[in-house]
């Protein structure tokens, strides 16, 4: 296939070939693996600027999406790259390769630095997903700072650079210039842009940003940095987001209220325990969405609300396709009992005739967990209609869910994405801190979005 790139992607090309350190925050759907491809192409054989690059992604995309994208490009094919997934032994003949481009999975690149022995002799380094190194205390971060001074080329890719806010960007940035923009350490960042939220005496367990320390922040990083988002650049249909409340009995609430506060919930089928705050807050998402987990893994049924509000949901339908997102598995198995009670053809949307007969409208409903639903996975022709049943705290993979609905190539003029939130509960916070996230996140794309002249048609 020819490649004629649209004018966001020709200026994204330019900006990578002219700067040796660069962040590239592109909307899912914009291209961003082709866009650096053909970079990497022009340095390669065209300014001769590099010699060999390493591109570490997420498994699946390592796996899959930049050797399909090398060879459905006309302009790519006679690129030489290794995939380095798989056993070690794999990955070495995959690494000992001569290639011009080395893809591995971020999961080894621990492995690749520290226990390999392998030389590290690429001069470019791509990192896609960057979000993936937002902690400086992992391992991956703290290899690939090892190799980092080796390279004189780098390009971090995300669609979602500060998923869980500002704090975020420093070890992502600290990896790209080295700590030239935000700073070297952490706490330097710390006390020049943020101050203690929520304490207990001298222990601090969150931070909020100072005053102004946003645009400080974003300043200070758009120089090396460009931002799209795909509503400014691509025939997206709109996009109606609705929360669809759902109210308990007196005795739910009791119930809830009281494991909320006691960390313990007294039951006439077991006893459910939370001992600290993650885990209490799984219990609370849980019992928002009508059943726990028992400590010996049963499944304990509280209420059923959801459930009829979903089943609301889908007769109101009136036939056309909907997708439902669930994050418990107990919810899964709830939901399918419902579905086969009210005989609606369904499937959980993971293998491949699934995900055709979705797109072929074989199916009323498909189930969908957001954690199957990454890179890849294009629903948007089997329909426009999204339930979220119970949400997830990952900015990343709320919005990557969405997006396999709200897509280009969707047929419909609107997609509909609904959630059920049980009031009073839970439900509200994860919300609301997905929105805040959000809304930090629309304000970082914004601040460094790329000016890209459009000519006029003649």
């Amino acid at each position: 296939m020819k490649f004629i790139p649209h004018d966001y992607q020709q200026y994204a090309i330019q900006f990578l070939t002219e700067h040796p350190v660069a962040a590239l925050l592109l909307d899912m759907g914009l291209g961003k693996t082709v866009t650096t491809l053909t970079a990497i192409n022009e340095l390669l054989f065209d300014r001769f600027e590099i010699r060999r690059v390493l591109v570490i992604a997420p498994l699946r995309v390592a796996r899959d999406t930049w050797s399909a994208e090398i060879e459905k490009w006309e302009h790519l094919k006679h690129l030489k790259y290794s995939v380095a997934v798989g056993t070690s032994a794999e990955r070495r003949q995959a690494l000992h390769a001569k290639t011009d481009i080395c893809i591995l999975n971020r999961e080894n690149i621990s492995w690749l630095v520290e226990e390999s022995h392998i030389p590290f002799d690429f001069d470019m380094l791509v990192i896609d997903e960057l979000s993936g190194f937002k902690n400086h205390q992992t391992k991956r971060f703290k290899a690939l700072m090892k190799v980092r001074p080796k390279v004189k080329r780098i390009v971090g890719l995300t669609g979602t650079p500060s998923s869980n806010g500002l704090m975020d960007l420093w070890a992502e940035f600290r990896l790209l210039d080295m700590g030239q923009r935000l700073g070297r350490f952490i706490g330097q960042y710390r006390t020049a842009y943020f101050q203690p939220d929520k304490r207990n005496g001298m222990v601090v367990y969150s931070y909020k940003p100072l005053p102004q320390a946003e645009k400080q922040i974003y300043d200070k990083i758009s120089d090396i940095t460009i931002s799209m988002k795909a509503i400014d650049y691509l025939q997206m249909p709109e996009l109606l987001l609705t929360e669809v409340p759902v109210r308990l009995s007196k005795q739910e609430r009791e119930r809830y209220q009281q494991l909320k506060q006691e960390l313990v919930l007294d039951l006439p089928d077991g006893e459910i325990t939370a001992n600290n705050a993650a885990s209490l807050s799984n219990k609370l998402s849980q019992l928002a969405n009508g059943a726990v987990y028992d400590d010996t893994g049963a499944v304990i049924p509280i209420h059923n609300r959801k459930l009829d509000a979903l089943e609301d949901l889908i007769e109101a339908a009136n036939g056309k396709p909907v997708l439902v997102a669930y994050w418990f598995k107990h919810d899964r198995t709830r939901i399918a009992e419902r579905l086969q009670r009210l005989q609606v053809s369904y499937q959980e949307i993971q293998s491949s005739d699934s995900i055709r007969n979705w797109n072929a409208g074989r199916l009323q409903v498909g189930l969908l967990h957001p954690a199957a639903a990454g890179h890849g996975l294009n629903l948007q022709a089997g329909g426009s209609h999204l339930i979220w049943f119970g949400l997830t705290w990952s900015l990343e993979l709320y919005q990557q869910t969405n997006a396999r609905l709200w897509r280009q190539g969707q047929q419909s003029e609107t997609v509909v994405i609904q959630h059920l939130i049980t009031k009073g509960t839970i439900d509200e916070r994860i919300l609301k801190a997905l929105t805040r996230k959000e809304q930090t996140q629309t304000a970082l794309m914004t601040a460094v979005c790329a000016e890209i002249v459009r000519e006029e048609n003649a």
